[in-house]
């Protein structure tokens, strides 16, 4: 017997615009009745939003609890041996990039899984697009320190290495402390250093700017406490 397929299945980002959801991830959903979660309330909703046909009690979820990860991986494949494909399902964005199911595909390679990353939107990447910044060399630092000298010290690094090697650095807050970390970057960076700051990305309410620190020391800064927001630092 053939084994099953862990297929990695994107979320929006926010609000109720199905369609950037590309149609393949609609139709594969019809033929996956197992799924890997982080929250079952929030998965039913996104499958019955995409237009699944399955009835949603027929469907079985595995909840993987960010704080304890690790704890059923193995159970939450075992009917992949069996020919039975399973999906990962992200909260928001894709599967598996500042994620938890990173745990859950490292396990799938372990076991020989086939694993199927489908398309869809990364915050990340999208802000990265539109940057304007070192597409070819950057990296993903993930939340900056909650302790004010630990985050200046790292805000101090991250701008260094712009402004000596020309990496783009691409950081996320959590959203009610959006403003204070951006005062600390106002603070901390060089003047030529350039940020980008994207917030709702892929929703009506989206807004990218992009500008020098010096730049952005001479205006209004955007209202965006408590909303979603990627921050790239860049040159």
């Amino acid at each position: 017997m053939n084994k099953g397929k862990l297929y990695l299945i994107p979320n929006l980002l926010g609000g109720d615009d199905n369609n950037i959801i590309p149609n393949y991830i609609k139709e594969r959903i019809n033929h996956i009745n197992e799924y890997i979660v982080e929250n079952e309330r929030n998965a039913r909703r996104y499958l019955i939003k995409l237009g699944i046909q399955t009835a949603i009690d027929d469907l079985q979820f595995h909840v993987l609890d960010k704080h304890k990860a690790f704890i059923g991986i193995q159970s939450f494949l075992k009917n992949i041996s069996k020919g039975i494909d399973v999906a990962l399902l992200s909260d928001a964005g894709c599967p598996a990039v500042a994620d938890p199911g990173a745990l859950v595909v490292a396990e799938a390679h372990r076991q020989n899984i086939e694993v199927v990353p489908m398309v869809g939107p990364s915050s990340l990447l999208l802000a990265l697009m539109g940057s304007g910044m070192n597409g070819q060399e950057f990296a993903f630092r993930g939340y900056l320190p909650i302790d004010k000298q630990a985050r200046i010290k790292e805000i101090k690094w991250l701008d260094q290495l712009v402004n000596k090697e020309g990496s783009t650095q691409i950081f996320i807050e959590t959203p009610y402390r959006n403003e204070k970390l951006l005062a600390d970057l106002l603070v901390h960076c060089k003047g030529q250093s350039r940020l980008c700051i994207a917030i709702d990305l892929t929703l009506p309410s989206q807004v990218i700017m992009s500008k020098s620190i010096a730049d952005w020391k001479k205006q209004a800064t955007p209202q965006f406490h408590k909303r979603p927001c990627v921050f790239v630092l860049g040159r």
